[in-house]
């Protein structure tokens, strides 16, 4: 029998990799355990506590104000231990965290096969995003199996002529959603604890949801996008809701800038399940995420991304994604655009989502315990967005 150990540590990582790991955990071919290095901790644990998945090691790694270096030791010399103890056949990594890169490393070390859940996105610019480019570089170098969440990516793994098997997947994050999703909008007293949670959201106006964390933008980019919203927040049509991230560095001229504003409600980070909620709440969304760019889509959202460059360039293609960058004018520009004109906002909601089907995770467990593997196919095929994640409005729903 196969035995998978999955390795995570913050809270995007979790999200995406929950649905593998409960598939795994299904499947009588394959024995599963869990390791998590706890890089984001209360908000990994929220993640666990919402899939219901109860780590089998546990290394809490973060310290206070500590530096990559450090903590990348700290995770392989942990994670080392681990290996030791659990005696995998693979180990399943996701994305572009300090954790994946250590786990890959530490891995390789043992001579431990490594699967990679979202392999292949680039930007082929080490500096954008820093450090996320170089760790999955650094992870796919050395897997076994590529699980690439879409075709464009796969291409980017043939071009590199790197070893492994290489499966389109789809991205888990489709997977993750659409179990939340049903979850909210089958449940009326789910929906009403959560529109309590959030009573100063006015259904009579639009709702501009922002996040950011990306280290490129800390300083003169946080500055910037924090100028936009101040000039944003003038309209009486407006609300901004933005979950603000613990960094001193977010936090700090966000705080400073747009803690004064009646319409701007800067709140805490929010747990993966409230978070859907105001995605769906939402009438625009402004975002360094990655995660987002994904998830936002298939719930007919128009998605503003505040970088320069993004490794996720089926969104550009698809239409349901634009680069605005960090500049206060540009973020201005395309916020006012798709709040005055019906039809660029109707454009860009109805553009379909190519990053998945809800069925990536069942992929994965086929392929590593060895059956056969229909791959996702977006580009052969209209981007349909799943009939369950079809717009709605959640005001009706709620009713």
């Amino acid at each position: 029998m196969t035995k998978i150990l999955c390795v995570f540590g913050t809270r995007p990582e979790a999200i995406k990799m929950a649905p593998v790991v409960n598939a795994l955990r299904c499947d009588s071919a394959i024995t599963t355990e869990v390791c998590v290095t706890g890089q984001h901790r209360s908000m990994l644990d929220q993640v666990l506590s919402l899939f219901a998945i109860k780590p089998d090691f546990d290394l809490s790694v973060m310290a206070p104000n500590q530096g990559l270096n450090a903590l990348s030791a700290k995770m392989i010399a942990g994670l080392d231990q681990v290996f030791e103890q659990s005696r995998p056949d693979v180990v399943l990594v996701h994305g572009d965290t300090t954790t994946a890169m250590a786990a890959g490393i530490a891995a390789f070390h043992r001579g431990v096969a490594i699967g990679h859940v979202e392999a292949g996105l680039r930007t082929y610019d080490l500096s954008k995003p820093w450090p996320e480019e170089m760790n999955r570089r650094v992870v796919d170098v050395v897997s076994a199996y590529h699980f690439a969440p879409t075709i464009s990516s796969a291409r980017n793994l043939a071009s590199e002529r790197l070893q492994g098997r290489v499966v389109v997947t789809g991205n888990t994050v489709i997977d993750a959603l659409t179990e939340v999703v049903a979850r909210i909008r089958s449940d009326a007293a789910l929906r009403a604890r959560l529109d309590a949670d959030f009573p100063f959201l006015d259904s009579k106006l639009k709702t501009l949801l922002v996040t950011g964390h990306r280290r490129e933008s800390f300083g003169g980019g946080f500055i910037n996008i924090c100028k936009a919203l101040r000039e944003l927040a003038r309209r009486e049509d407006l609300q901004i809701v933005y979950p603000v991230h613990l960094n001193p560095n977010v936090a700090g001229p966000v705080q400073e800038m747009l803690g004064d504003l009646n319409n701007v409600h800067l709140i805490a980070p929010q747990a993966y399940l409230e978070f859907v909620y105001l995605m769906e709440r939402s009438h625009i969304i402004l975002t360094d995420s990655g995660g987002v760019q994904e998830e936002a889509p298939s719930l007919g959202k128009p998605v503003l991304v505040m970088r320069d460059v993004t490794e996720r360039p089926e969104a550009l293609a698809a239409g349901t994604v634009k680069l605005v960058g960090t500049d206060t004018a540009g973020i201005m520009r395309e916020v006012v655009r798709l709040l005055d004109d019906p039809r660029a906002h109707a454009l860009q909601s109805a553009a379909i989502n190519p990053y998945g089907d809800g069925k990536a995770a069942r992929r994965i467990v086929d392929t590593l315990a060895g059956r056969a593997v229909i791959p996702f196919a977006a580009e052969a095929a209209p981007h349909a967005r799943p009939r369950h994640l079809r717009a709605v409005s959640l005001r009706t729903a709620t009713k």
